[in-house]
């Protein structure tokens, strides 16, 4: 597994997040079951940073918590057959490694300390909670509809859970 981590903000995190985050992503794929070796990009900003994206991307001209770009288009979640065609190698996996290009997650470290205070937890806690969540999202799901947002909170807090990572 390949997880490129970039770090463009200044707040210090306070935990080995490298350590910490790699267990999260792990952990997500052995609970989706992918059978994949993968890749990650992960990227650390700011307020500032994360609403550029948001702007670009999303055409929503303010900050968020977490931002989710999944290079694959599941037909249902965590559902790999789409992974099985000659035109799937081509297009999502790395030529070089061999490994399925997931996506890219982007985390505000300013917005996730904001909503550690908020929530009374740890910006670790937070953080965890944001990957995990952008994870889920990388391997198709969502949370639009009510039953969608439902599993997703299931299986983030069965990720976070089986790593011991609680709410403080």
């Amino acid at each position: 597994m390949t997880i490129l981590m970039e770090n463009e903000q200044e707040l210090d995190l306070g935990f080995d997040y490298e350590k910490v985050l790699k267990l999260v992503i792990e952990k997500a794929l052995e609970q989706e079951k992918c059978p994949y070796e993968c890749e990650v990009n992960l990227t650390f900003t700011d307020n500032e940073g994360i609403r550029n994206i948001n702007r670009e991307f999303r055409e929503l001209d303010v900050p968020t918590d977490v931002l989710s770009f999944p290079m694959v288009d599941y037909d249902s979640p965590a559902d790999y057959d789409i992974l099985e065609s000659d035109d799937a190698l081509a297009m999502y996996f790395n030529p070089e490694s061999g490994e399925l290009l997931l996506g890219d997650i982007v985390i505000s470290v300013e917005r996730a300390m904001e909503q550690a205070e908020t929530y009374g937890h740890t910006l670790k806690r937070e953080i965890c909670f944001l990957t995990a969540h952008s994870m889920l999202h990388l391997l198709g799901y969502d949370h639009m509809e009510d039953e969608e947002r439902i599993v997703m909170e299931k299986k983030q807090e069965e990720i976070l859970d089986a790593l011991g990572i609680k709410r403080d």
